[in-house]
């Protein structure tokens, strides 16, 4: 047990080299068409964002007289026009985004994107978690996570996935799965990112007719999801309340980790292989150790041996 959460703070020097995984905010990524178009919506996700009022001519590009006005944060904009103009040599495209009827103005694309999200949740999630404050916060957490976890662990034993797990194969499904998506996830990242750039600014969660990659990754969220949803209510029905809360919280510790290990490994290709690796080390290790052989005569829950049963005593 020691050993395990020391392996746990072995990797906090790599909760700190996360990237951002938002994709280009730049409309046009690598020569493919612009992602979004004339009537798309967005929201304002910085503080704030200048508007010149007129628009810009091919001759005069940003008027020294001419007027401006701001918008601010969480404000709804639609793109209204899209100009191009080939003068500019700070950013050749112009972008009309209208708040209401009496409020329009013009700025560069570069600059719209740096500070707006697609107005759809999906985005706004991803936008949300690429942000390297966030991640800081939540890496924080899952120290401090561990940190109590270990502290509690000192003083009283508990159930943790992989290592005093439970009678269940969903937990152990939950972690191998959540691994698979960060590997996949992560390859989309490097090998195809205008697919994650589609998925970003036209998102879905209907994994067909999407690209492959994109579909698997999209059928392994939804997996993830049913997943969670069996191991929650195994270890609501394997354990006390007090253990299930103990068993849940290392959970999650332990699919952050896996995130952090995974996504990092998988840039420099070793992730492919040290998945496999995992999976099998993951599968063996719950059929030898932790696969329930019999079931209590009295209330049926699954036991490792013939031994009183933990659930009734019997």
């Amino acid at each position: 047990m020691k050993k395990f959460f020391t392996f746990h703070y072995s990797l906090l020097p790599f909760l700190l080299l996360i990237v951002s995984c938002k994709p280009s905010p730049v409309g046009e990524i690598e020569g493919t068409e612009r992602m979004w178009d004339v009537d798309y919506n967005f929201v304002l996700s910085g503080d704030s964002l200048v508007l010149q009022e007129d628009r810009p001519m091919h001759l005069q590009i940003v008027p020294d007289e001419a007027d401006s006005f701001v918008v601010y944060k969480n404000d709804h904009l639609v793109v209204a026009q899209i100009e191009v103009i080939p003068e500019d040599s700070i950013d050749s495209v112009w972008v009309k985004v209208a708040r209401d009827q009496l409020t329009q103005g013009w700025v560069h694309e570069s600059a719209l994107m740096e500070a707006v999200v697609p107005d759809d949740p999906i985005s706004q999630g991803i936008h949300l978690f690429s942000d390297s404050h966030v991640i800081a916060a939540v890496a924080l957490f899952m120290v401090a996570l561990v940190a109590w976890l270990v502290r509690r662990g000192l003083k009283r034993r508990f159930h943790i996935v992989h290592i005093d797990d439970i009678a269940s194969p969903y937990p152990m499904l939950l972690c191998l799965c959540f691994a698979a998506a960060t590997v996949l996830y992560t390859s989309i990242q490097i090998f195809v990112p205008q697919v994650w750039a589609e998925f970003y600014f036209n998102p879905t969660l209907n994994p067909f007719g999407q690209p492959t990659l994109l579909c698997l990754f999209l059928a392994l969220a939804w997996v993830i999801v049913i997943l969670t949803i069996a191991s929650l209510d195994d270890i609501r029905r394997s354990l006390t309340a007090t253990e299930a809360v103990l068993y849940t919280l290392s959970l999650l510790a332990f699919l952050a980790v896996i995130y952090i290990f995974f996504s990092i490994t998988t840039q420099y290709l070793l992730g492919y292989f040290l998945w496999m690796a995992y999976a099998a080390i993951a599968v063996w290790q719950y059929w030898r150790r932790h696969r329930p052989r019999y079931r209590c005569a009295h209330c049926g829950a699954p036991l490792h041996d013939r031994s009183s049963c933990p659930k009734c005593g019997l």
